[in-house]
């Protein structure tokens, strides 16, 4: 479904640009933001297709931000995929035990990415 719109939460204003910049040439609309407070307010103002967020990151991690969508009726079936460099098991369970829809361990390949955002997409529809 390129022509998605994607909202991307990252503090690494180098990932972030890398990974805005690649998306865009795979055809997706992408939007971006440094932290999860700047997150949900582009959120709250122009619901993405699909959220792609960093776990650790500063004035709002990515889990609460995954909570506090969770409690909107509006976002919670946004699907969320977290990008981590927590690689432990246990890190990795509980992104997606919070309710993510895939956990991705930075660095990451792109196809991976791809991937992993076609099948959200496609299980959204």
């Amino acid at each position: 479904m390129t022509g998605a719109r994607i909202l991307i939460i990252e503090d690494d204003t180098c990932i972030l640009d890398n990974t805005a910049e690649l998306l865009e040439l795979e055809g997706y609309m992408v939007m971006t933001a440094s932290d999860g407070k700047r997150g949900m307010e582009k959120i709250m103002l122009s619901p993405p297709d699909l959220i792609i967020c960093d776990l650790l990151m500063p004035k709002m991690d990515g889990l609460t931000l995954l909570q506090k969508l969770g409690k909107h009726p509006r976002f919670k079936k946004i699907p969320f995929i977290f990008s981590s460099a927590k690689s432990e098991n246990t890190d990795i369970k509980k992104g997606l035990d919070s309710g993510a829809d895939d956990y991705l361990v930075k660095p990451f390949d792109f196809e991976d990415l791809l991937r992993a955002i076609r099948k959200c997409l496609v299980k959204q529809k």
